[in-house]
């Protein structure tokens, strides 16, 4: 999301951006290794400013004319600003990294110290969205606010519930109680405070504050008159507000590129400002009167997305790139993109290794380096300004800032370029009758729906290219993520670049094309190996959940036993696998890790009833489950022990172990996974046990009644937490064991003495956080998505798959 890009001129004036580039340096040093670093640093950028002002001649070099020097400009003027660099990193910068790794907070976040702060809000709220587990209910659960120690002006982190936090503004004080807790190294904040109770103390927000959070909350009201996705888009494309946006929306731009969409960006003030100077340039204003109308506008738009540290340094990216637009030459926007730089970590150092900071400065870089060439590449080979510049700009910021986004998130888009070229025409509109909307709303409010409908059809369009971006095969792949992941994604592309450039190094590229082309893409897309053929069960990568499918005789028809925490990844499951229809839903028990995701498994499928057992707590489940099957117009029906279900190769036989709990007991956690349903399945691979969330108590009674509970395949119960014993395994039997759980998730699970007691039993196990979807084959066998090799068979598999090797790991 980029503006248009700049006309090259023939020199590029390199010396603010390589004073800016030491300062960066220094600061970044000085986080994440020691503070005296930046004051080295500092040093060294001094000495050398003052050892080229000494050596070097005041004269400049002559050139002849027409012609300009190899370097465009004397070396003894490059020596001003990387002196006033230096001066910088010793004071301010130094001086700021040295006071946080100093403060006596982060001894008391060590011990883990009860602490009262009077503190002031730097940024607003920024709210926790959880996937939910067990009975806390998913959702925004708490908020973060980046906040100032008044006193001592050290930075903190207050993790705080949502109410009444999450109503404070930047500008107010208050005094927090709380624990202290060490926060992140490499930053400037000290310590992360934990806030259970309210605050206390609370002053009031500036004025201009509390208008832009009025602008804010009418653009939320008028978003109304829309689809619930595209109102929760608008304010989130406008002003970076993503509360009303569905994970699996985020998810969907996450996987297409389209991330940036929803965080505010330079680009969105400079489609701002330059629809302001369209404007007053078609009223014929003069150079003065457009460039102070661009400026208050460009004023205006930080205060209605709010002037927290991320928003002013678009606002000074955003400039930086209306500069240049301006100027109509780069050689103009480089020093100005080395002045922000320097003022930006000059005021906060802490943005030398803030994420969004390294994205800003490598996509300005871009716009203003690489787009141009690329664009006047493009058009010499008879492709179309508009079109070459459209292309030009995205490729050049996805190429530039693919290695930071691959360490931020592990994974590699390869349809983000094509992705936000198709929506790269909405945007602006969109931007402009979103923000129109925002600032006529107080006074105007039908105006302001009007603009809202107007913008809709470009954030319907948005939202069709990310879902069906996100839904192409092969559209991001995993990649290592960290410094090391995008240090090993630079590497690659240095080296497709070095061998673009001979003729031999383009015939292997060429060739390694090909060979993806016709090998890869048939293999991993075309036909992909997933689902296995005749696959009779399959637990679903949900994360932290269970979610299970059980084939019901045809290829498109399933039952699904749990749906997992959320409703995107059970969707995308049950997509993968082509289920179409489901015959009946069953959901062991009403905690969040297993309903949370019911509306996916409802959403565009055909669904016969919602099956539950005795239990309706927690209350906010039953009713959540109540709502979602009554507006999907799905009946809810009951099971209890003793019956028995059939469809064509499926069996379900509801097991009753009878256990009564305590009436006082019955809202517990162990009670609600104790009266989870537990059935035995028939299926073309053989028995499976499904045994919801049962503990040690459950377990027992089904090992101490005449339930047979033996079977071929077991779903370990309770995410294969220490809750599950050893004797109840071995008396299940079974020659495969799936344990859907959550990569790296916080609750230790599955257990290690679990782990340990079904490898004991020569059980094979297939884990969702390590193995991804895993699929029961007739043999039985279990077949990995995540491997996607031949079934690994814990006996000798039976028919066609007699020959295949047993996994190496078991």
């Amino acid at each position: 999301m980029l503006p248009p890009p700049i006309r090259p001129s023939a020199t590029h004036d390199w010396r603010l951006i390589l004073a800016a580039v030491a300062l960066w340096l220094s600061a970044a040093l000085g986080l994440l290794v020691h503070w005296v670093c930046a004051v080295v640093g500092g040093g060294v950028m001094v000495v050398a400013a003052i050892a080229i002002l000494v050596m070097v001649p005041r004269t400049r070099r002559q050139v002849s004319p027409g012609a300009s020097s190899p370097s465009g400009w004397p070396v003894r003027e490059a020596a001003w600003p990387l002196l006033l660099c230096g001066v910088l990193a010793l004071w301010p910068v130094a001086g700021q990294i040295r006071d946080a790794a100093t403060d006596p907070l982060l001894d008391l976040a060590a011990r883990g110290q009860a602490a009262v702060l009077h503190v002031e809000v730097r940024e607003r709220p920024k709210p926790v969205r959880t996937a939910g587990f067990g009975g806390m209910q998913p959702g925004i659960g708490s908020v973060v606010i980046p906040a100032t120690v008044v006193d001592g002006r050290a930075h903190v982190l207050m993790v705080a519930p949502v109410e009444p936090w999450s109503h404070l503004l930047p500008g107010q004080t208050l005094t927090a109680r709380g624990t202290l807790a060490p926060a992140a190294s490499g930053q400037l904040t000290v310590a992360v405070l934990r806030v259970r109770g309210p605050p206390s103390s609370v002053g009031a927000a500036p004025g201009w504050q509390q208008t832009a959070d009025s602008l804010r909350a009418g653009l939320r009201r008028a978003a109304g008159v829309l689809d619930a996705e595209a109102a929760g888009l608008l304010p989130a494309l406008i002003v970076g507000d993503t509360d009303g946006l569905s994970p699996t929306v985020v998810d969907e731009f996450r996987v297409a590129g389209l991330s940036h969409l929803l965080a505010v960006s330079g680009a969105n003030l400079a489609i701002v400002c330059l629809a302001i100077l369209f404007l007053l340039r078609a009223l014929r204003a003069g150079p003065y009167g457009s460039a102070a109308g661009a400026l208050l506008g460009l004023a205006g738009f930080v205060v209605l997305a709010g002037p927290e540290p991320s928003v002013l340094r678009a606002g000074v990216m955003g400039a930086v790139g209306l500069l240049a637009l301006a100027l109509g030459r780069d050689r103009s926007a480089l020093p100005a993109l080395g002045t922000a730089v320097i003022v930006l970590v000059a005021v906060d150092p802490g943005m030398a290794t803030a994420f969004g900071f390294v994205l800003s400065v490598l996509a300005t870089g871009a716009l203003v380096l690489l787009a141009p060439r690329w664009a006047d590449a493009l058009a010499r080979r008879r492709v179309p300004r508009g079109l070459a510049e459209a292309l030009a700009v995205p490729a050049a910021a996805h190429l530039v800032t693919a290695p930071v986004v691959v360490g931020m998130s592990g994974q590699l888009s390869l349809i983000a370029v094509a992705a936000n070229v198709v929506v790269a025409p909405v945007i602006a509109p969109a931007t402009v009758l979103g923000v129109l909307a925002a600032v006529v709303m107080p006074g105007w409010p039908w105006a302001a729906h009007w603009c809202v409908r107007l913008a809709g059809p470009e954030l319907d369009w948005v939202i069709t290219v990310a879902r069906h971006a996100a839904d192409l095969p092969g559209a991001a792949v995993g990649w290592p993520d960290g410094w090391w992941g995008g240090a090993l994604l630079v590497a690659v592309v240095i080296a497709v670049a070095v061998a673009w450039r001979s003729r031999r190094g383009r015939s292997a590229l060429a060739l390694a094309l090909v060979t993806v082309l016709v090998v890869v893409v048939p293999v991993r897309v075309l036909a992909p190996a997933w689902p296995p053929d005749g696959w009779a069960a399959v637990a679903c990568d949900v994360g932290q959940g269970d979610a299970i499918a059980l084939a019901a005789g045809e290829s498109d028809r399933a039952v699904v036993v749990d749906t997992g925490p959320e409703a995107g990844p059970v969707d995308d499951c049950l997509d993968r696998l082509g289920v179409t229809r489901v015959p009946l839903v069953i959901l062991s028990h009403l905690h969040a890790d297993h309903v949370g995701g019911l509306a996916g498994v409802l959403s565009g499928r055909s669904v016969g009833a919602v099956a539950v057992g005795s239990g309706r707590t927690p209350d906010w489940a039953w009713r959540q489950v109540r709502r979602e099957a009554e507006e999907a117009g799905v009946p809810l029906v009951d099971l209890a022990g003793g019956q028995r279900l059939s469809w064509p190769e499926l069996t379900i036989e509801v097991l009753s172990h009878n256990r009564k709990e305590r009436a006082d007991d019955e809202t517990t956690g162990s009670a609600i996974n104790n009266r989870s349903l537990v059935f035995r399945a028939s299926t073309t691979a053989g028995r499976l046990l499904l045994t919801g969330d049962i503990e040690l108590a459950a377990q027992a009674d089904l090992i101490e009644s005449e339930v047979d509970i033996s079977a071929d395949v077991v779903k370990v119960p309770h995410h294969g937490s220490r809750t599950t014993s050893p004797e109840f395994l071995a008396a299940v039997g079974a020659r495969v064991a799936l344990v859907s759980v959550g990569a790296r998730n916080r609750y230790g699970h599955p257990n290690p003495r679990t782990m340990e007691a079904l490898r004991n039993l020569g059980t094979l196990v297939a884990r969702t956080d390590s193995d991804g979807d895993s699929a029961v084959v007739p043999g039985p066998g279990i077949r990995r998505r995540g491997a996607r090799g031949p079934p690994v068979c814990s006996v000798p598999c039976s028919g066609d798959r007699a020959s295949l090797p047993r996994s190496p790991e078991h």
